[in-house]
């Protein structure tokens, strides 16, 4: 998924400013991908520059305007080719704890469980919202509710995951540390 792509794919249903662009794929994207302002708002004016949005100032009171954008049928028509090109690759999980997890065993295990605690938490926060969220994707269409319930799925799988592997480490040796780089082959 290009942010470029997410983005035009968000403008369809509606004109948004960044902050809420990024709230809104952080909600209910964050099972597939993840984002920051330093990618959103480079790739607003890049798309702006390229006639694949506009973007206009929306005046309030009392606080600074808004930047509000529209897809243009430009946009439109750049997204409908990226929507039916191949999506050549492999899956990928982009997540910065998964990264850390892997080397749990060079450092403490206290640290490893209180870590993996927070993450417990942290999924079943979103878990929880989620949850809620299904009720009102289930009138948003095949489309939207399928993915919605890809993200419940993973989510619950990840928090079984997190609670099998806690309970692994808890009952581990201690000091129980990698003797060789992992040889991982996926062909």
């Amino acid at each position: 998924m290009s942010v470029r792509h997410a983005i035009l794919g968000l403008l369809h249903y509606q004109d948004m400013h960044g902050y809420r662009i990024k709230r809104h794929m952080e909600q209910h994207f964050g099972h597939m991908w993840s984002i920051n302002y330093g990618q959103i708002y480079p790739n607003l004016k890049k798309m702006e520059e390229q006639g694949l949005v506009t973007k206009k100032e929306v005046a309030r009171a009392g606080t600074p305007s808004r930047k509000l954008y529209s897809i243009t049928a430009a946009g439109k028509e750049a997204f409908a080719e990226w929507l039916v090109s191949d999506p050549h690759g492999t899956m990928l999980l982009r997540d910065p704890f998964l990264l850390r997890f892997v080397f749990f065993g060079f450092g403490s295990k206290d640290r490893a469980l209180k870590l993996v605690d927070e993450q417990i938490a942290l999924y079943e926060t979103q878990l929880e919202k989620r949850r809620e969220n299904m009720r009102r994707w289930q009138r948003q269409g095949i489309y939207v509710r399928q993915m919605g319930e890809l993200g419940l799925l993973l989510n619950e799988m990840v928090l079984d995951w997190l609670k099998r592997s806690r309970k692994e480490i808890a009952e581990s040796a201690d000091g129980e540390v990698p003797n060789q780089l992992m040889e991982l082959s996926l062909d």
